[in-house]
């Protein structure tokens, strides 16, 4: 999520720096007219009050962008205030009549093609016309040295080269941001489908440990029925059986609810690694080529299943590697991934604690930290011989 915070504020920011383009050319150009005394404040004070409103509508005008919405109100009276700004500030492309270009690259962020083109050519030819006749007259710091042709060319030629690379530039922009949004609900996708297969297998593995005895419960309290009148004493032994298989069945199941029922390691790896990348994200496994000492491999597939659980819960990450090293003395396990960011372990909830209880029980422990590069590790260490 916060990846996707980050991408929309950078598209956010791109987009409105072109108004700060705008306001710096009015500021050299209203320096510029100052300077050479031909700044007349009966144009420039109106002209700066409807930049300001000009200035105003273009977040709102962003913002319903990025949220695929278009604002066709606000981009109406946006225009227009660029409009009078322009007519009053002089029109030059480089100076008040920019604020018509910047109109074009909002405008044309959520419109078909052919509304580009139109909005393009029209956009050329009012700032041309307003151009023009401010140069003619004076009024055009730019234009100012210009005879009426060459302020036509210089005009013309200008603002088609604004108006050829200002729609396509901001367009290019929301299609990243359009592509960010696709990859961050596609990620998260991935991860529901990647967790609702987790459920599914759970529940497969809660039917197979409960369904026999549950199964053999049924029949042989169906038996014991037949028998009451027949064979009390059979009956009885029947009923006697029952009452075992249920206490069995209980204990089971809340060995499973809890997560005490014994885990193969080799399948859990196996299944934190398809999760993992089928929420995007990169996963490496690294084993060593005995096998774990016993006792140790099940304390080890709940670690792993607990630090995967917080990797797609609590992060960001784009890879997580698992490895498992172990000598005489010690086994080792080490789940690092790069979704950190400003997450506080303490954040992971009881989890980890839970998880450091049961190492502890069996001589182990665990510590689980971020880096200063951005990482975050969990490690758990059990001491060889299991419990020594």
């Amino acid at each position: 999520m916060d990846a996707i915070k980050r991408a929309r504020r950078l598209t956010w920011k791109v987009l409105l720096s072109n108004f700060v383009a705008v306001w710096l050319l009015v500021i050299v150009t209203s320096v510029l007219a100052f300077g050479e005394g031909r700044l007349q404040w009966w144009r420039a004070v109106p002209a700066v009050i409807a930049l300001i409103c000009f200035t105003w509508l273009c977040p709102r005008i962003i913002s319903a962008a990025l949220d695929r919405r278009y604002l066709t109100r606000e981009v109406v009276l946006a225009g227009l205030f660029a409009v009078v700004a322009a007519v009053l500030g002089g029109g030059e492309p480089f100076g008040w009549g920019f604020a018509l270009v910047c109109w074009l690259g909002l405008a044309t962020l959520q419109v078909p093609r052919r509304t580009v083109y139109l909005l393009a050519v029209g956009t050329w030819a009012v700032g041309v016309g307003i151009g023009v006749p401010a140069a003619a007259l004076g009024a055009s710091v730019m234009g100012s040295g210009l005879s009426v042709g060459e302020a036509l060319v210089f005009y013309m030629i200008t603002y088609a080269i604004w108006c050829a690379i200002m729609p396509p530039s901001n367009r290019m922009w929301m299609w990243i941001w359009s592509l960010a949004v696709q990859a961050h609900e596609g990620r998260e996708a991935h991860t529901r489908l990647a967790l609702a297969e987790e459920r599914l297998r759970f529940a497969r593995d809660l039917h197979d440990l409960v369904g026999h005895q549950l199964s053999a419960i049924a029949v042989k309290t169906e038996l014991s029925v037949r028998l009451a009148d027949v064979d009390p004493g059979a009956a009885k032994a029947e009923m006697t059986e029952v009452n075992a298989l249920t206490r069995k069945a209980l204990r089971e199941l809340r060995q499973a609810v809890r997560g005490y029922r014994e885990l193969d390691l080799a399948a859990e790896l196996n299944s934190v690694k398809s999760v993992l990348e089928a929420a995007g994200v990169r996963c490496e496994v690294h084993l060593p080529y005995r096998e774990l000492p016993d006792g140790v491999a099940p304390v080890f597939a709940y670690a792993v299943r607990e630090a995967v659980t917080n990797v797609l819960k609590h992060s960001t990450a784009t890879f997580c590697d698992i490895s498992i090293r172990f000598t005489a003395q010690e086994a080792e396990l080490s789940v690092r991934n790069d979704g950190v960011q400003r997450r506080r372990a303490a954040d992971l909830g009881s989890g980890l604690a839970g998880m450091g209880e049961r190492l502890a029980a069996v001589g182990g422990k665990l510590s689980a930290h971020p880096t200063e590069g951005g990482e975050f590790i969990l490690n758990a260490v059990v001491s060889l011989p299991l419990g020594g």
